[in-house]
């Protein structure tokens, strides 16, 4: 069973929940704003696995991002999903939660990336 860090506000996170259940794909859903000790373990997992370098250097907060019973950890959960032969979903949900970002950085000047990138 994989573990997948995530948001229930974050349009891949959402994307990535639904094309597991469609699939029958077994996962347990960490919501990371939850509580402090999920974001925490997000947090701690984020610094220390190599996985993370790249996203982190361009201001990405690398959700959702799944992890295997061996420890591995990936956040392309498409291409985990293709090498299975199953195609990715996009959910309304997700485009709802898009859509509402956008909203939000036009109106406060935020962004979904860290470092005011992305979206």
């Amino acid at each position: 069973m994989l573990t997948v860090y995530g948001t229930k506000i974050c349009p891949d996170c959402i994307a990535c929940e639904a094309s597991f259940k469609k699939y029958g794909i077994g996962y347990r859903f960490v919501n990371i704003f939850a509580s402090m000790p999920k974001m925490k373990a997000f947090i701690q997992l984020r610094d220390t696995n190599p996985v993370f370098d790249h996203l982190k250097a361009v201001h990405d907060l690398g959700i959702p991002a799944c992890v295997k019973e061996d420890g591995t950890v990936f956040t392309d959960w498409e291409g985990y999903l293709r090498k299975q032969g199953f195609e990715p979903i996009w959910p309304a949900e997700a485009d709802e939660a898009m859509e509402k970002i956008k909203q939000e950085k036009a109106a406060a000047g935020a962004a979904c990336g860290v470092g005011q990138q992305g979206c």
